[in-house]
This record gives C-alpha cells, structure tokens and sequence, in this order.
C-alpha cells in the first residue's frame, strides 16, 4: 500500500497512459497550503480555516504516512469545532499492525511502481498541491477493482473526489474499520478510463467561480437598465408590462443556466443564451397567459427543471452557474445555498400564484392542504439524499409552507396544530428515508449519526459562526444596506402593500410562507447572508409583479367616483 506524490502539473492523461484510473481531487476547503492538505488527508476530515483558533503552524510534521504531527498542529485541531485528528489514518494502521508509505516519485519511477506493483496492492499517485490554490489535482488509482475514472460518494461525480476520500479508501482496501472521526468515502472507479471527460468536468468546474458574474451579472444589470429606460420613454405607461417580463425573466434565469449546462457552452454563448433566452421565455409566457397564470408558469418550470434533474441523478444541476461553488470544495451533488434560496420562494409564491391564477375560487382548506403538499413534496425532492441532498430545503420548505398555510386558513385556531406538526413530521420521513435508502447525506452525517449532544453542539456552532462569517464578505456588505432599506420601505409602506394584493388571499400566503422560509433560511444556514440577498431579491421580483397585476390609483378612483354617483342618484 503506498501514496506517490507526483511533480506538481503532472496531468490526468499522463497518468491514464501509466495505467491509473484517473480523476481530479479537491484539496481542501477554500485556498488552502499544501500542509493542509496533507493533513487532511492524513486525519480523513475538514473544516474551513476560519473555524480553527489560530493559523496552520509553521512546522507541523507529520504527513500522509508518517510521523505524529506536532502538538501545536494538534492543539489547532482540537480548537475546531469538529472531530479532527491530524494523522489518524498512521495511527489506525499501526494499530491495526498495517503500514502505508507516502514518497516523492517522477512519472518514469511511476511507470516502474505500477508495472511491478504485486497484485493485491493499491498504489495511489497524487499532483503534489502548490501552496494557496484552490484548483483540483490530479489523482490516479492501480489496483485491482480499478478500471474506470474515479469517483466517491463524497461527489457522485465521474472523475472526482475529495482530500479526504483517501484515507478510507486506504483502511478500505486493508480491512481495516473507517473511524468514526473520517468524513470521506472510500473512492471507486466506474465506467472505462477516459481522461479526456475528466478534463472536461474539470474545466467546467474551473470556470464556474468565475463566470458567475459575466454571465448572471450582466443579465440581471441589462434587464434592470432596459427596464429603466423603457419607463422612462414611456413616461411611465410601460411600466407594468414591462415589470412583468422582466420579473419572468429573473424567474427563467435558473433554468436557462440549467439548460447552460447541459450545452456546455463558451462563455459569450452562455452570456447571450441566458441574456435572450430568459426574455424570450418570459415573452412567450405572456403571449400564452395573463396575470398570474404566467408567473405560476415560470415558477413551475423552473421549479420542476432541477426536481427532475436531481431525481434523475444528473450531473447538470452541480455544474450550472447556480451550483455550490466547486472552488471551495464543500458540496459536489445536490443542490446548493443558492438553488436553496429562490426555490423556496418560487415553490412558496409560486403555489400562491398559480392558486391565485388557476384556482381562485378554492376553499380555505383547499389552499391549506395545496401549500402543505406542495411545500413537503418538494422539501423531500431537494432534501432526500438521494436527490437534492440539501439539509436546509429540509427546514426553510416545510416551516415556509406552515406560514402560508396559516395565512389562508380560516379559522386559523383549527389548523394550527396539523401545520405545526406537518413539517416535524416531513423531517422525520426524511431522516428515515435517508437511513432506510444508505443515501449517507449530509443531514444523515451531521444530524442523524452524531455521537452524541456534543456533536450535535459541533455542528450548529460550526454553522453559526460560518453563517456570521458570511455577512462579513465585502459584496455583502455592499447590497445588505439595500435589504434593510427595502425592509424598511415594506414596512412603511405595508398598507399600500396589501392594497396591491387585495381580494388575493393565496398569493398573500404565498409571499408570507415565502418571507418566513428566507429570514429560517438566513438564520439557519451557514451561509446566511447569501440566503438573505438571495431570496429577498426573488422576493422583491414576485411583489413587483403583484404591483404590476393590481388595479391602478386613477383607475381605483375612476371607479370609486362612479360607484359614489350611482349611490347620489340612487
């Protein structure tokens, strides 16, 4: 059993021609130095830098394979709020009677290493990681078993796995029980060799953090700064249709970068794709419906795009541009904080829309049996393991469904208890659903098999601080004061508000279950205030449609200066 570090830039292809199953490995957390990655893959687990109290020490020691590590490496560790122990993958094995070597090797001495690798013996070679970056490594696997691109269930991905897969599947290959301290899954190899697919999802990935804005950015500035000008020329009078594509226009932008994916386009292509597509749909929509038939339309195919696509295992959901953020090495599969925060808002007040545009005429009990089904149905798509793998959807879906619910009901007192029970009960069929199916996500890891209150304590504070980190980020910092002026104005104005959605009692529990499930979402997450500025902005789109859907001021006194008349001369 033995670990080769390559020269940093050795490539997949040049370990697919040596006969290694290839793939590409995150190295850690962020942009991290080569040390942590060693130690990360000596200890099976990570946690961001952020949560330890103190820097990396200069001298640290230990390795992969080697000796213990210092006790100022190991006294950072235990300072993190998780079960990290540097270099527990040696001290396994030497307790098991087991060894394993890690050395430095050239691609010629790797060719002899596989060559005369006798046969029951796994022979791991990895990029050695530059210092401070964050971009994959290359990674190649011998051994029997091995035969395809690599893969693990830490990213269900072809052609990747994490730091921290190493360790088990080293214990793995031995017989040697995983510690409960290891978060990685053993790797595996599916499919036949192909470095080329592996570059491709590499490059993808690559060029996620950075398109983000060329291409989300700019759509959303163009949009805005058409939409001004339009109500400008038009003195106004343009206002309200033009409201209303441009609203169906944000709510098509998650589907167009989905349909993004799968093209696998440049970034002029995607940039155009999602700078017309979007309008074009909303155009259509419009041509098709009216009101809020429409937006229920483009919530629904929205919402329905990434259902299925998680159902169905694909692969397109983590590489559009709404995907978690592959850079810095936490989520692989699923969906993300992201993708959490407008698909709440476009099931909540997308249900309130489309029972406010198909059904109006509904009992109250009608509505409030639409909004829970449609809240659980879709929490158990985005949550399960299996599909969306999102822990927060678990939360924010049911509890913002609750709200709706409530707001419909009528009397509010007799279905209080049925919707303060539905989403405990959603999150305990869940957390079955996970432990029966071996889906092994991240609410079966974190929540359902910690060891105990301790551990549970670990990981609601690793959330809590993650989440407080992230109102620091200068961006945030920039749009936060916009939210707490839009707040502000919501509340003064509250009255105006509720004229607009007058005599639409679904579309107001729509956008109530909405609000609830972003400010859960914002306290729950630990990426709290991308939640908050996410679904505030969704938020701000679905109230300016039911701006543009109500009757206006000159009209609302026309009619009431008529109906005034027709009493007079009654």
């Amino acid at each position: 059993m033995s670990v080769a570090w390559l020269p940093s830039g050795t490539g997949v292809e040049e370990l697919a021609a040596r006969g290694l199953s290839p793939g590409l490995m995150s190295p850690g957390l962020g942009s991290v130095p080569a040390e942590q990655t060693y130690m990360d893959i000596s200890q099976g687990n990570r946690v961001f830098d952020s949560l330890y109290d103190g820097e990396l020490p200069l001298n640290v020691g230990g390795g992969v394979c080697g000796p213990p590590y210092s006790h100022g490496a190991v006294r950072r560790a235990e300072s993190a709020p998780a079960d990290i122990v540097p270099g527990l993958l040696e001290s396994t094995l030497h307790a098991a009677g087991r060894n394993c070597k890690a050395r430095n090797v050239t691609l010629p001495q790797l060719t002899r290493l596989v060559r005369f690798r006798s046969g029951g013996d796994l022979l791991i070679a990895i990029e050695r990681p530059p210092p401070g970056k964050d971009e994959a490594l290359a990674i190649g696997i011998a051994g029997r078993g091995f035969g395809g691109n690599l893969t693990s269930d830490s990213t269900r991905l072809g052609g990747y796995v994490l730091a921290t897969d190493v360790a088990p599947t080293i214990l793995a290959r031995l017989g040697v029980p995983v510690p409960a301290e290891m978060s990685g899954q053993p790797i595996r190899s599916e499919g036949r060799i192909d470095p080329a697919a592996v570059e491709s999802l590499g490059d993808r990935m690559a060029t996620i953090p950075g398109r983000r804005g060329p291409v989300i950015g700019v759509a959303l500035f163009a949009w805005l700064a058409a939409l001004a000008l339009t109500i400008a020329a038009s003195r106004g009078r343009a206002a309200r249709p033009v409201v209303r594509a441009v609203g169906l226009s944000v709510v098509y932008l998650p589907l167009l970068l989905l349909l993004a994916a799968a093209l696998e386009p440049s970034e002029a292509v995607e940039r155009l794709l999602v700078l017309l597509g979007a309008p074009l749909l909303a155009a259509l929509t419009l041509a098709l419906l009216h009101g809020y038939r429409a937006l229920a339309l483009a919530s629904a195919a929205t919402v329905l795009a990434y259902a299925v696509d998680v159902i169905a295992g694909s692969p397109l959901t983590p590489l559009s541009l709404l995907a978690p953020n592959p850079g810095l090495g936490v989520r692989f599969y699923g969906i993300g904080n992201e993708l959490e925060a407008l698909l709440a808002v476009l099931v909540l007040a997308g249900t309130g829309a489309a029972l406010t545009g198909f059904a109006s005429r509904l009992l109250a009990r009608q509505s409030v049996l639409a909004f829970l089904v449609f809240g659980l149905l879709f929490a158990f798509v985005f949550a399960a393991g299996r599909f969306g793998a999102d822990v927060g959807a678990a939360i924010v879906l049911p509890v913002g469904a609750a709200a709706a619910a409530w707001k419909v009901a009528t009397p509010r007192r007799l279905t209080a208890p049925l919707i303060i029970i539905a989403p405990l009960g959603a999150l305990a069929m869940l957390a079955l659903v996970d432990l029966v199916s071996g889906a092994d996500a991240h609410l079966t890891r974190s929540v359902l098999e910690a060891g105990g209150l301790e551990d549970l304590a670990d990981v609601a504070q690793r959330r809590l601080q993650l989440s407080a980190q992230s109102f620091t980020r200068p961006i945030v910092l920039a749009f936060l004061p916009l939210i707490a002026l839009a707040a502000l104005a919501a509340i003064a104005e509250r009255e105006r508000l509720a004229t607009w959605l007058r005599g639409r009692a679904a579309m107001t529990a729509g956008l109530l279950g909405a609000l609830v499930a972003t400010v859960v979402g914002a306290l729950a997450n630990d990426s709290g205030a991308l939640m908050l500025e996410i679904g505030a902005a969704y938020l701000l789109v679905f109230t300016a449609f039911a701006w543009s859907e109500s009757v206006p001021e000159t009209s609302r006194s026309s009619t009431q200066t008529k109906s005034y008349n027709f009493v007079s001369h009654s």
